[in-house]
């Protein structure tokens, strides 16, 4: 054989090889291809079968029928609903040591990464634990460490949730201060301000309201703790802005907090009139804010919730919460559809905390997804005031994806049976 004809057909061996591995490549662009599943994605109006391709951290696909042979894996997820990873707007992580506090540093913060997946919930904010002086220690105590995604309202006091005797410290509640720790310092994590517990007047809420003004976010209130109590129709037209956002709406302690349903049951009509306006009206389930008595008629008489949310900390997950695919489950329960109740974890929140780059599964952003099994039965849902209604459904998380990696699959969908090692 001449060097010509050699030197040829060892040209035409690499281009082959070449266009082999090109193809293998091409036909393995995809890490993990999420097949089959039921997806509801509120922002873009899906909810229809689809699959869903993610490389790396980033969601590359979402169509109908992606091949099988252009992923490296693929999980059958048909029968099952696929959502953007939940958003829960409202809980309490600075989890700590510090015995003498109540939530700052505290037992009663729990740590995210042990109660989020398992719900699937792959972003929180943490609603006010902290403020200026010690979220650094929050963060590097809790933020850094965490695989959750951690979010946080500021608390318009310096010391946070210290104690109940602290958080009426008006000259410890300083806007400017507060405010420059959100702009200046830590403006991708810290996405509002928190006021909280307060027994006094407005002050706290006024002073909170000009901290969210210089910062350029949202303020959420829990106005309760207040005796006589204070007019919320004054703290939704008054006081607070549209895009502001009053938290515990369904809770029922009407000697120390205004209700939105009067005694006769029905919803009071500047309620309506405060959510036209654009107030944020978040649940904040937790161990002591939601009542039937409340959330019932207002889900009948056309008064939703824009946010569902847990108000997460040791005192309500192991009560009428549970976590955050029993607090869905209990709305759907009252009436809503799931995609109502996906909407109000996941496109939502994302909105009112201005981070569209979350709650949805656009092209290109991180692949933050939940799947959940829909189960149909006999089931049993309570309340803080320990009073309960029954269901026919309940939601069961079966996979939670944190930016492209399973961090949750509950009954091993994304991995081989043992034998396989053998074969």
């Amino acid at each position: 054989m001449s060097f010509t004809n050699l030197l040829n057909k060892s040209i035409a061996i690499f281009l082959f090889a070449s266009l082999l591995l090109s193809f293998s490549a091409n036909a393995q662009e995809i890490d993990l291809l999420l097949k089959g599943g039921h997806v509801i994605d509120p922002k873009n109006g899906i909810s229809e079968t689809m699959d869903i391709g993610i490389t790396g951290k980033k969601i590359v696909n979402i169509a109908k029928n992606i091949p099988e042979n252009t992923a490296k894996k693929t999980i059958d997820l048909k029968g099952y609903y696929v959502t953007p990873g939940l958003i829960d707007m409202h809980v309490h992580v600075f989890n700590g040591a510090d015995t003498e506090s109540y939530i700052a540093n505290a037992l009663t913060s729990l740590p995210p990464d042990g109660f989020t997946f398992r719900s699937g919930v792959t972003t929180v904010v943490d609603a006010g634990s902290s403020g200026w002086r010690n979220f650094r220690q929050f963060k590097k105590q809790t933020i850094d460490q965490s695989k959750t995604r951690v979010l946080a309202l500021l608390n318009i006091v310096g010391t946070g949730m210290y104690g109940r005797l602290e958080e009426q410290d008006v000259s410890d509640m300083n806007p400017t201060m507060t405010a420059n720790m959100i702009t200046k310092m830590f403006p991708d994590i810290l996405v509002g301000i928190k006021s909280a517990h307060y027994w006094g007047d407005f002050t706290q809420v006024d002073l909170a309201v000009e901290a969210g003004k210089l910062a350029e976010v949202p303020v959420m209130v829990d106005f309760g703790e207040h005796q006589p109590t204070n007019s919320i129709e004054a703290l939704f037209m008054k006081h607070l802005r549209p895009g502001d956002i009053f938290t515990h709406t369904f809770s029922y302690g009407p000697d120390n907090r205004e209700t939105v349903v009067d005694e006769d049951l029905k919803v009071k009509p500047f309620v309506f009139e405060a959510q036209k306006r654009g107030i944020n009206f978040d649940v904040g389930h937790g161990g002591g804010a939601f009542s039937f008595r409340q959330a019932i008629p207002s889900i009948q008489q056309g008064f939703l919730p824009d946010v569902i949310s847990s108000d997460l900390h040791s005192q309500s997950m192991n009560s009428g919460f549970k976590d955050m695919a029993n607090l869905l489950s209990k709305f759907m329960n009252m009436g809503l559809t799931m995609e109502e109740v996906v909407l109000r974890a996941t496109w939502n929140p994302a909105q009112i905390i201005n981070r569209k780059d979350l709650g949805n599964l656009d092209v290109g952003t991180e692949a933050d997804i939940a799947v959940f099994t829909l189960r149909k039965g006999d089931f049993g849902f309570l309340d803080i005031r320990r009073t309960k209604i029954d269901g026919d459904k309940r939601l069961e998380t079966e996979m939670t994806i944190r930016a492209g990696r399973v961090v949750w699959d509950l009954n091993g969908l994304s991995v081989p049976y043992w034998e396989s090692e053998f074969k």
